[in-house]
C-alpha cells in the first residue's frame, strides 16, 4: 500500500502534474467578487482529464459559467468511509504590469511554473487530477472511495462552489468523513536547517462586517459634533489598534509543542497549560519561519479594509461605511462581538457581511498520520507538525456535511521560497519538482489511507 509503481509512474505522473499546472493557469478564473467569474473552461480541462482516465465526472453549473467538478473513485474497501479531496478552480486577479511574466502564461522558466494560480491553488488540482490518471493507466486506486472535488468561487463567499454543493448535491459526498484541501504539507526551513511540514488540523472562523456610522449632515466649514466620517474613522482607528488576548486552543497547543520539539527549543505540556504562558516570548525564542506557522493563530484578530463616505470636500455626509475583516479563534465568537461592541462605542453599528465557523480537527486521528507517514516517506529526516491556518478555505463549507477537514496539499520548496507571501501575491510561481513530490506524496497517502 502506498507504493508508486516504479520510476515509470513517478516521471509520468509528475511530467503530467507540471503540464497541467501550466494549461490550468492559461485559463483566466479571475474571481473578481459579486459574481464576476468564469470557472467554467477550468472545470471542463478537468473534467476532460478525468474522462480520458474512464471516470464519469459531473461539471455541475451553479449559474452560467460558474462550474464545480464532482467525481468519485471506488476503493477497494467500500465497507471503509469515504474521503473528500476539494480544491477550487478561481484565483484572485494579477495586474499584468505588477509581473516579471504575464500572469495568465503558465510559462515554464529554469525549472519554476509561473502564473496566476501556482501555488493557489491550481497546483494541487494539476497533482490530483494526475494521481487520478496515474490510477487508472495502472489499474491500482485508493482503499477508501475518494470523492474528488474542484470548485468554483472558493476566492470569494464560496456561494457558487462549495455552499451550493453542500446545499443543493449533498448526497455526492455521501459517506465522506473527512477532507484534504488547500494549505498543507509545504516544506518550510529553519536557520537551523530542519525542515517542517505543516499540515493544517484548523482554520479560524471568518467574522467579515459592516459598519455603519450615522451623523447630521451639514456644511463642511461648520463646526459638527455629530460627523459620521469623524465617527467611523475613530472606530476604526480603536479597532485596527486593539491587542487581542493570546487564547490556545488544542491545535495551537499541539503546534507549539511540535515545533518545540522538532526544533529544540524545550517546552512542556505543563509550561503552555500554565495560564501565566508567555506565547509571544516563545515565539521570539523559536525559529522566525517556525514561529509564523503560529503566530496568526494565537488570537482573535480584526482589520479595517474599507472605507466609504462622502461626495464633496465641502459636505459633511450623514452616513459613512466601513468593512472590517474579523477572523476568530473556535468557541470565541462571543467574546469578538463584545469587543467590537465596545471598539465601535454608541455611534457606530456593526453587522456581518459573511460570517464561517471556525474549525478543528484532531491531530491523533490515523488519517493525520497517514499524511505524516507519506510525507516522511518521501522526505525522511523532516518533521511534520499540526497549525491552525489563519484563514478560510472550503473546508468551510464541507463542515456542514460533518466532514472533517485538513489543509494537505504537499510541496517539496527550496529554502528561502516564500510559499505564503505568494498566496494572493505578484510573480506567483511553483517549482516542477515541488509538483513531482507532492504527486507523489499524494499518490501515497491517497492510495493508503483506510
Amino acid at each position: 500500500m502506498g507504493m508508486d509503481g516504479g520510476a515509470g509512474t513517478d516521471d509520468l505522473r509528475g511530467q503530467e502534474a507540471v503540464r497541467f499546472t501550466s494549461e490550468l493557469i492559461r485559463m483566466d478564473t479571475s474571481n473578481y467578487g459579486g459574481g464576476d467569474c468564469q470557472e467554467r473552461p477550468a472545470a471542463e480541462y478537468a473534467a476532460e482529464r478525468l474522462a480520458e482516465a474512464g471516470l464519469s465526472p459531473l461539471v455541475l453549473e451553479s449559474a452560467p459559467g460558474r462550474a464545480n467538478v464532482v467525481v468519485r473513485i471506488a476503493g477497494s474497501e467500500p465497507e471503509l468511509p469515504a474521503l473528500l479531496v476539494h480544491g477550487h478552480l478561481d484565483v484572485v486577479p494579477a495586474q499584468a504590469e505588477d509581473w516579471s511574466v504575464p500572469p495568465f502564461s503558465g510559462e515554464i522558466r529554469d525549472g519554476v511554473v509561473w502564473g496566476r494560480g501556482a501555488v493557489d491553488m491550481k497546483g494541487t488540482d494539476a497533482m490530483l487530477l494526475a494521481v487520478a490518471r496515474a490510477w487508472s493507466r495502472e489499474g491500482r486506486g485508493p482503499r477508501r472511495d475518494v470523492v474528488l472535488c474542484f470548485t468554483a468561487d472558493e476566492e470569494d463567499s464560496a456561494a457558487a462552489g462549495a455552499d451550493w454543493l453542500v446545499r443543493k448535491h449533498a448526497d455526492l459526498f455521501q459517506g465522506c468523513t473527512e477532507a484534504i484541501g488547500e494549505c498543507g504539507g509545504y516544506t518550510v526551513h529553519t536557520a537551523a536547517g530542519q525542515r517542517l511540514y505543516p499540515v493544517g488540523a484548523g482554520e479560524r472562523g471568518t467574522n467579515w462586517m459592516r459598519l455603519t456610522a450615522r451623523g447630521t449632515a451639514g456644511h463642511g466649514s461648520k463646526p459638527n459634533r455629530a460627523n459620521a466620517v469623524t465617527r467611523l474613522s475613530a472606530a476604526m482607528t480603536r479597532i485596527g489598534g486593539h491587542q487581542w488576548p493570546v487564547r490556545i486552543t488544542p491545535t495551537v497547543r499541539a503546534a507549539l509543542l511540535a515545533l518545540g520539539e522538532a526544533t529544540g527549543v524545550a517546552l512542556t505540556p505543563a509550561e503552555v497549560d500554565d495560564p501565566a504562558f508567555d506565547a509571544d516570548g516563545y515565539l521570539a525564542r523559536l525559529d522566525p519561519e517556525a514561529a509564523r506557522l503560529v503566530l496568526a493563530s494565537l488570537r482573535n484578530s480584526a482589520n479595517p479594509t474599507v472605507l466609504q463616505a462622502g461626495y464633496k470636500t465641502n459636505v459633511i455626509p450623514g452616513l459613512a461605511l466601513g468593512e472590517v475583516d474579523g477572523r476568530t479563534m473556535p468557541g470565541l465568537v462571543k467574546e469578538f462581538e463584545a469587543v467590537l461592541d465596545e471598539l465601535t462605542g454608541p455611534d457606530v453599528d456593526w453587522s456581518y457581511l459573511h460570517q464561517e465557523d471556525a474549525l478543528s480537527a484532531p491531530v491523533d486521528a490515523p488519517v493525520f498520520a497517514a499524511m505524516r507517514d507519506a510525507l516522511l516517506a518521501r522526505d525522511p529526516g523532516a518533521a511534520v507538525v499540526p497549525y491552525c491556518m489563519s484563514g478560510g478555505t472550503d473546508a468551510k463549507q464541507f463542515a456542514r456535511l460533518g466532514v472533517t477537514g485538513y489543509g494537505f496539499s504537499p510541496l517539496l520548496l527550496p529554502p528561502g521560497f516564500d510559499f505564503q507571501g505568494l498566496f494572493h501575491g505578484v510573480d506567483e510561481r511553483v517549482p516542477a519538482e515541488a509538483l513531482r513530490f507532492g504527486a507523489a506524496v499524494l499518490d501515497d497517502f491517497l492510495s493508503s489511507v483506510g
